[in-house]
């Protein structure tokens, strides 16, 4: 594989851990950033308000067909077989409700699954395994040759790789698409359609389609594609063989936990940054004179290739890819080499370069999928608001994540991590058109509950889960509690990995979580 720099896109999935372990159109070298999540309070607490759950009831196969807006639209079309070397593949389109709750709304997209075998196993009698994509708002990986997890995934499974709802060619959500919903609320209507309980509905409505006799599924979960699976175990668990999940443990508990989730993954990030800064201490000076520059120019910021603007704020938010990943610290460090452009008249302006404004734009990449700016506190609300819950929790740390002050006082400028901030919807040029909808969402209440503890509690599919230790998207303690609240399930804590396991160790991962599942791995 390639050493090239990835590609920006490439750094942003990383972290939603889109590209993880597949051998991609991303060189393996250029890891993408990953994603994805959370901290929380776990049980219910006996007493509190109790949500109204909403089971995941997929309409049976013809009735579905009816509820479609055409009735000419196929609601199953599939491709032929195509190959990448050392695979074998073959894309499914189905025509799901918008909401399924009321398919009769006639209001329909189009759901993409690619399925995966390894190559001469086009016919071969195996078990199915969906994997979920982290996120939000990211699409499946798009394989290029048999490699990393899905090479080993592909031994023994007939691998469906999902684009969730809104991602891919999913009825893709981007800036371009939402603009032809010209009115806020209106988008928020939409928008709301596009969360793990819908994830689920279209997964289930799938398997029913795609599957011989319907059989049940194993379910491999990253980051918040293990966000899904749960809610998977606790609305459809008929639909469930087994279930993988890496990173991707969710909080439980309060209605909205986005807070308690912000609160963890500060600490964490603080520390991640003391690590970076101790591994390249001379980054603090070109940090502090990137932060001088910015903050001395007209308007608080420069101007970017496409129209935002960079500022001391979102000079930070390079965190977000490059503080949680492995090779994360290295990529950041290397792109913080290239800020300047070079001197080539004497007395000419000192100025941030081309080159780095660019990739700080691919490193965000939130122009080609918005749907993690707009949902990424929303998968944490159950019947309550966010309300911008990660720029209320900076709030709480005073200075310490103040990028002027620090530099005023001398002190290391410290990247965010994986939040989302008002100011995004300002400073990012494709953003601004849905602020007021990303201000909407922020308030909206009425979200449907995503979680059934009392049937986590009972739970009966087997369930294997790969816990980072310094995991700085999924709080490892968070995690704990989640996991306590799920029979049965297997936990695998390690610190080899971050976040990215199961990109940077495929193979290794996949295998030591299907050994915990299929008794190689015995619990004494």
């Amino acid at each position: 594989m390639s050493n090239r720099r990835p590609p920006g896109m490439a750094v942003a999935r990383l972290r939603c851990a889109a590209a993880i372990g597949v051998a991609t159109a991303t060189p393996a070298a250029a890891a993408r950033p990953l994603r994805r999540e959370p901290a929380f309070l776990p049980v219910h607490v006996p007493g509190a308000a109790r949500l109204r759950l909403s089971p995941c009831r997929i309409p049976p196969p013809r009735a579905a067909a009816a509820a479609m807006s055409s009735p000419a639209r196929a609601e199953h079309e599939a491709g032929a077989w195509y190959a990448v070397p050392g695979l074998s593949l073959r894309d499914h389109r189905f025509a799901v409700p918008l909401d399924h709750s009321s398919p009769d709304s006639g209001a329909a997209i189009t759901v993409f699954a690619r399925e995966v075998v390894a190559a001469g196993k086009e016919d071969a009698a195996l078990p199915y395994l969906l994997y979920l994509q982290g996120g939000p708002g990211f699409e499946s990986p798009r394989p290029m040759e048999a490699g990393g997890w899905l090479k080993k995934a592909c031994e023994d499974h007939r691998v469906v790789l999902l684009d969730q709802r809104g991602t891919g060619l999913s009825t893709p959500l981007t800036p371009s698409s939402l603009s032809q919903i010209t009115s806020p609320a209106k988008q928020v209507e939409y928008l709301k359609h596009f969360r793990a309980d819908n994830i689920v509905k279209d997964a289930e409505f799938i398997r029913l389609r795609l599957v011989p006799d319907a059989k049940p599924w194993t379910v491999l979960g990253q980051s918040y594609g293990g966000f899904c699976a749960v809610t998977y175990l606790s609305f459809a668990p008929e639909g469930l063989k087994s279930v993988l999940l890496t990173g991707g443990l969710p909080p439980l508990g309060e209605p909205c936990t986005a807070q308690t989730v912000y609160r963890a993954c500060f600490k964490q990030v603080q520390l991640q940054n003391e690590k970076y800064y101790k591994r390249y201490p001379q980054d603090i000076q070109v940090v502090h004179d990137v932060i001088r520059c910015l903050s001395e120019s007209e308007g608080g910021g420069v101007v970017l290739p496409s129209g935002g603007r960079l500022t001391p704020k979102m000079l930070q938010c390079l965190g977000l890819s490059g503080l949680g990943s492995g090779s994360g610290f290295e990529r950041l460090h290397y792109l913080l080499e290239r800020v300047w452009d070079p001197v080539l008249v004497p007395g000419a302006k000192k100025s941030i370069s081309y080159y780095f404004l660019k990739e700080f734009e691919m490193w965000l990449g939130f122009d080609q999928n918005p749907l993690y700016a707009l949902l990424h506190e929303s998968i944490y609300c159950q019947g309550s608001s966010s309300k911008w819950s990660a720029e209320k929790v900076r709030g709480e740390y005073g200075s310490l994540f103040d990028p002027i002050k620090a530099t005023e006082e001398g002190r290391p400028v410290y990247f965010t991590g994986e939040m989302v901030f008002p100011c995004m919807f300002d400073e990012i040029h494709a953003l601004r058109d849905l602020k007021e909808a990303a201000h909407l969402l922020a308030e909206k209440e009425d979200w449907p509950q995503l979680y059934d503890v009392s049937k986590l509690n009972n739970n009966k599919v087997p369930v294997a889960a790969a816990v980072y230790y310094e995991d700085m998207y999924v709080n490892f303690n968070i995690a704990k509690e989640t996991a306590s609240q799920i029979a049965g399930i297997r936990l695998w804590v390690t610190n080899e990995y971050m976040h990215s396991g199961i990109r940077d160790g495929g193979p290794h991962v996949f295998e030591h979580l299907m050994g915990l599942l299929n008794g190689k791995k015995p619990l004494f």
